[in-house]
Parts: C-alpha cells; structure tokens; sequence
C-alpha cells in the first residue's frame, strides 16, 4: 500500500499506527529513543514538529523500529509496508564492545578515552542494534540478587543524560569516583533516588545527589553459563 505524506509528522503519525496495529504494543516516545540512541526530546520533535526530515542512521533506526519501508518514511513515493524481502535480510555486525572495570567506570570522561590496551576482554554486541559506543560492565557483589548475580555481564549505553530517564530504569551511576549499578526511582513528589535489587541489601536506597553523574544506561545483560551460548537476563 502507498501512502504519500507531505510532512514528516503525517508519516510518522501514519507510521505509529501502523506499529500499534502489528506489533499489539503502544509506542513511546523513550521506546524509539533508545532504539534510534537519541533522546526522548528529539522523537518528540520527529512526532510533533518542526522537524522535516530524517536521514541516515536516524532515519534507518526509525524505519526499522516502526516496522515500516525507510524510503517512504523519507518522503519517497514508495510502499509503506516493508516487502518479504525486506524482512528477510538479516543485519550483519563484526564491532565488538570493550568490557570495562569498575574502577575505569569511576574515573574515565568516556569509554573512547581508555586506551585500548588497558581493555583485557572484548565481546560482541548482544544485538545489531547496539550503538558502537556501548560497553559491558561486570557485576559484582548481591545489592542486585538475584536478578543480576556476580559474574553477569551488564551492557551500557553512556548516550542518554538524567533528564532521558524514566522511573525503573536501570543505571551506573557515579559519585566521587565510585561507580554503582543501581535502579533508578522517581516519586511523584519529584525526589529521585537509587535503589537496589536486592531488598536485603543496606543501604538499599541512596539518595540521587547533586554531584552524581549518570555513566550510562543498562540495555541488556547476560549471564554466562560455562561457554555455551549466554543466558539473556534483560532487553530494554
């Protein structure tokens, strides 16, 4: 089916819908965000305006989020629906993603400062959409037990700021150079705090301060499972 839209805003609309209907899910905002590695504000403004146009990356991530043909969402005169074809082509990735120390996490100003050679493991992204810039932390100690236990591996994406999180979301977090992983919480009174797991865990709540620092967001995790294929934990 062609639909052919004059503002990116009636594509998009017409886009959502169409993600609603064959995925059974509602879109947001956040959800896109994180897929296309940018941040809530500039979907709104895809949704909303004034934005025209999306290229690139953008675009392609987009696409492929809301299920629908890249070349339309452009404003090409092109079919909506992706073809059988389309679905069929599987992205193919060769980057790998450096697995960092807690201690780096604590003090690095970002993860392409630390030379490489003071990186010993290097794995795989767990999935093609993955930004390059994303890394692996490993966990370690209970605050987090049962659901992320010593020895997993956590995957952080250091592209989003405070103001891109939502209540639940997952984080590293630093504070005088010490990094934790922690769930992040918003009341409805505004006040923010970190919080883990674990709810035998003390202190279990930490107050989220002037002066700490979001490293990044959790995106995924695995656990190991001696060699064998890993043991997907959490996808966000």
């Amino acid at each position: 089916m062609r639909f052919f839209m004059s503002t990116l805003q009636e594509r998009m609309s017409l886009a959502i819908k169409h993600y609603e209907k064959t995925t059974g899910n509602r879109f947001k905002n956040a959800e896109l965000a994180r897929y296309a590695d940018v941040t809530r504000a500039n979907v709104g403004l895809w949704v909303n305006g004034p934005t025209k146009e999306l290229e690139g990356s953008k675009l392609h991530k987009a696409a492929e989020f809301l299920r629908v043909n890249s070349k339309w969402l452009a404003g090409q005169n092109a079919p909506m629906e992706l073809t059988s074809l389309d679905n069929n082509i599987a992205p193919v990735t060769a980057k790998l993603l450096p697995v960092i120390s807690w201690v780096q996490a604590g003090t690095m100003t970002s993860v392409e400062a630390i030379n490489p050679s003071e990186i010993n493991e290097w794995l795989p992204p767990l999935s093609s959409d993955d930004p390059a810039r994303c890394f692996y932390l490993r966990v370690v100690g209970v605050s987090n037990s049962p659901t992320y236990v010593e020895g997993d591996y956590i995957l952080v994406n250091p592209s989003f700021q405070t103001s891109d999180l939502v209540s639940g979301d997952l984080v590293v977090v630093r504070h005088n150079s010490d990094a934790t992983f922690k769930k992040f919480v918003v009341e409805s009174d505004e006040r923010k705090y970190l919080q883990a797991l674990n709810p035998n865990f003390h202190p279990n709540i930490i107050e989220f301060e002037d002066g700490m620092e979001l490293i990044g967001l959790v995106i995924d995790a695995f656990r190991p499972l001696g060699g064998s294929r890993p043991k997907r934990v959490r996808k966000s």
